[in-house]
């Protein structure tokens, strides 16, 4: 169980970093600047993400006995 959820976590956290970029790159593809909402809005997705996925894998590595 707890690897389906760890799996699970990961997944949602490649998620938000592939929809954060996705958001930046369609915000300035379609003339925002850099401080646009997407722009900001898809940076905190992709930070967040990342922070995910860095805390999944640091916390889900087994422990030494």
């Amino acid at each position: 169980m707890d690897r389906a959820y760890l799996s699970a976590s990961r997944l949602l956290a490649l998620l938000l970093v592939v929809l954060g970029l996705a958001m930046v790159v369609s915000t300035l593809a379609s003339g925002g600047g850099p401080l646009a909402v997407g722009v900001v809005i898809g940076v905190t997705f992709a930070v967040l993400g990342g922070g995910r996925l860095w805390l999944a894998g640091v916390l889900g590595r087994p422990r030494d006995p």
